[in-house]
């Protein structure tokens, strides 16, 4: 606990005197949360960060969100601090499916979810998250869009917006969200019967059924601290979550719907990493600006459409 605390001093000096923004996501390990100056879902951290003006940038994440950090915050250092912290399911699409996609289907826009590489978002018509990505395809003037990497929020989106949702690559997936089942959902809520379950979007649509709330973990995060009937939940995304729902509510229980629902690259960056990456500058991330400008095209459609302005747009 020592060794922690002072681990935990010398990263807060270093932010302190490099003028660093720590930025973590939510199903990062507690004690790295804990030094965050923000922690959220990957795209709202990015545009926090540009909100506030920072120059130099530790995104303690997975690789496609440093990346997203890279793109939106085009002027800022961003650091990674462990560059084999890879996200499985962005990995799983490729520029060629969306090219090939786009063969069979040339009337459908593409619309991609953030959880992709920085190249794949470059092909894209449209950037979502699973916050926003059922209110742009709504919007969307076309009865039928190609959708990638997830399947699972491809179908819960054609469920939300009864649109045809072409899910690239077929069978794309988080292995988190997908070790979850219906059959020991219905067991704990049979254990905890006073207890509501509440489910992320890539959760499997048997899985989803189950939940009294379906969102991205902003989303949970905002129901539950707004749902006072909410005593004791069952929660259906990565464990890292739960630290800052309980830090937030602490008269408030919270139960993981599996408790092998961890990723284990978001758990590759400590603090320790935290605090080599402020102190020797690594590891750099850094995009094209051919690509990056693709993808912030792509963003801002996606605003545009919503009826919003893009923050690097405000006055």
């Amino acid at each position: 606990m020592v060794i922690l605390l002072g681990l935990v001093d010398e990263v807060l000096r270093l932010k302190r005197k490099r003028e660093a923004v720590i930025l973590t996501h939510n199903y990062q390990l507690s004690e790295v949360q804990d030094v965050a100056d923000f922690v959220g879902d990957s795209l709202e951290l990015s545009i926090k960060a540009a909100e506030v003006g920072a120059k130099l940038i530790v995104f303690c994440g997975v690789d496609f969100m440093a990346e997203q950090a890279a793109v939106i915050n085009g002027s800022a250092i961003v650091l990674h601090p462990d560059p084999d912290a890879r996200c499985p399911m962005a990995a799983m699409i490729s520029v060629k499916d969306v090219r090939r996609a786009r063969k069979l289907f040339p009337k459908a826009p593409v619309v991609i979810y953030v959880n992709s590489p920085a190249v794949v978002k470059a092909e894209a018509d449209y950037i979502v998250t699973s916050a926003n990505a059922a209110d742009v395809v709504r919007a969307i003037e076309s009865d039928i869009v190609i959708f990638g990497p997830d399947r699972h929020l491809a179908e819960y989106v054609a469920e939300k917006t009864g649109k045809i949702v072409i899910p690239i690559p077929p069978d794309g997936h988080c292995p988190v969200h997908v070790r979850f089942r219906a059959d020991e959902i219905r067991i704990l809520k049979s254990l905890y019967k006073d207890a509501a379950f509440i489910a992320h979007p890539e959760c499997p649509a048997e899985v989803r059924s189950l939940a009294s709330f379906v969102g991205s973990t902003s989303q949970m995060i905002r129901y539950v601290r707004s749902c006072d009937s909410c005593r004791k939940m069952i929660i259906g995304t990565e464990v890292g979550i739960i630290h800052r729902l309980a830090k937030e509510n602490p008269d408030k229980v919270f139960i993981p719907a599996s408790t092998s629902a961890i990723c284990t690259d978001m758990k590759r960056i400590t603090l320790d990493k935290v605090y080599r990456s402020l102190k020797d500058g690594v590891y750099r991330v850094e995009v094209p600006r051919e690509i990056a400008e693709k993808v912030k095209r792509a963003i801002e459609n996606t605003f545009k459409v919503l009826g919003r302005e893009p923050p690097w747009s405000r006055k």
